[in-house]
C-alpha cells in the first residue's frame, strides 16, 4: 500500500484491521467504478456507480443515511448525511477533488464517532489514480 493510502489506526488486536474483508471488498469496488469512469465527474455520478457496485455484489449500505447530532443534550435540528454506510460498519464518504486533505479526514473521523463506526473509507475518484485512507477508531 503506498503511503498515500495509509491506515490510521488506533485501537487494533495485532495488528488485525477491523473489518478488513468487507473494506478490501468496497476499496475494489471503488477501484472498479474508477477505473470504468476515470477522474473529474461529480460525486453523485460515482455514488450512483457504487451503489451499482454495492447491489451486484449483495452487500448490505444505506445511501445517505441521516444521524441525529446531539449537543449538551439537546437534539440539534440539523443531521449529519453519511454518504454510505456499509453493513451497518463501515462509513464510506465519497470525494470528487484534486487531493485529499485534512478536513476530509477530521470530517470523516466525525462522521464516524457520531454513527458509532468504527472504521471509516475516505475514497478520492478525483485523481489519476483512485485514492483513498482507511480510517479506524
Amino acid at each position: 500500500m503506498s503511503e498515500e493510502n495509509q491506515i490510521l489506526i488506533s485501537d487494533v488486536d495485532e495488528g488485525n484491521i477491523a473489518y478488513q474483508d468487507l473494506t478490501y471488498k468496497i476499496i475494489g469496488m471503488c477501484m472498479e467504478v474508477h477505473r470504468s469512469l476515470g477522474r473529474g465527474l461529480l460525486e453523485v455520478l460515482y455514488k450512483d456507480a457504487l451503489e451499482h457496485e454495492l447491489r451486484l455484489a449483495n452487500v448490505k449500505f444505506e445511501r445517505e443515511k441521516n444521524y441525529n447530532v446531539i449537543y449538551k443534550g439537546m437534539l440539534l435540528k440539523h443531521q449529519f448525511c453519511a454518504d454510505f454506510v456499509v453493513d451497518e460498519k463501515v462509513i464510506l464518504e465519497i470525494k470528487s477533488c484534486n487531493h485529499i486533505v485534512d478536513e476530509f479526514i477530521k470530517q470523516t473521523l466525525n462522521y464516524m464517532g457520531i454513527s458509532q463506526c468504527k472504521v471509516g473509507l475516505l475514497i478520492n475518484f478525483g485523481e489519476p489514480s483512485l485514492n483513498f485512507k482507511r480510517l479506524i477508531l
